[in-house]
């Protein structure tokens, strides 16, 4: 009714985390978290709402993606990661060893040492986790691959590509590529962006 205030719901009880923070096995333990929730730092991180560019490069990505990958490979889309017990993270993209993935696909996510390639498309709402904290947190579990994409001119994406330094465990830069992605690790894969356009 007009003029009267709104009623507040009260925030479920599994939204408030216990004193030592959320475990990477609390993400299966909670029914109702929404879709896309992740696990960082041992606090869940709900996802805002995707944007067309998001979804458009994401789409393009993962078809150019299962197009080059050998038989050995299989590319998964918004699937979990466990980094370790505190971190949980859902890459837009994932290039994992084939027998990672069961026959019955009833995991809902897979372990950092099965991941050769992660891929996040920056979104607003996640700005500093997609380009500092999610890619420090990669490295550090070992995943010796990662892509950042941003959103360039004219919507075309640009793809930042890193290639983790065993040594120091974080991401050496070794190209921006922007109408074209060619490189040969971590396998030969060549992409024309500018399809985007007919997304």
């Amino acid at each position: 009714m007009d003029g009267l205030p709104a009623v507040e719901e009260p925030l479920p009880a599994w939204v408030f985390p216990p004193p030592d923070g959320f475990t990477a096995d609390d993400l299966d333990r909670i029914p109702e978290h929404p879709r896309h929730t992740e696990l960082i730092d041992g606090s869940l991180v709900f996802a805002g709402p995707q944007r067309a560019f998001h979804s458009l490069v994401v789409c393009l990505l993962n078809a150019a993606l299962r197009q080059w990958a050998p038989k050995s490979l299989r590319v998964c889309r918004d699937m979990t990661v466990t980094l370790d017990r505190r971190n949980r993270p859902e890459p837009d993209l994932s290039v994992l060893c084939a027998d990672a993935v069961s026959a019955e696909g009833h995991e809902t996510g897979y372990e950092a040492a099965d991941v050769l390639l992660v891929v996040e498309a920056v979104s607003p709402d996640s700005e500093a986790r997609d380009r500092k904290r999610k890619p420090q947190l990669y490295a550090e579990a070992g995943i010796r691959h990662f892509w950042l994409v941003e959103k360039g001119e004219e919507r075309r994406p640009v793809v930042h590509v890193f290639e983790l330094d065993p040594v120091t465990r974080t991401y050496v830069p070794t190209g921006i590529y922007h109408d074209r992605l060619k490189v040969s690790v971590p396998f030969t894969i060549d992409i024309d962006l500018t399809e985007i356009d007919h997304l």
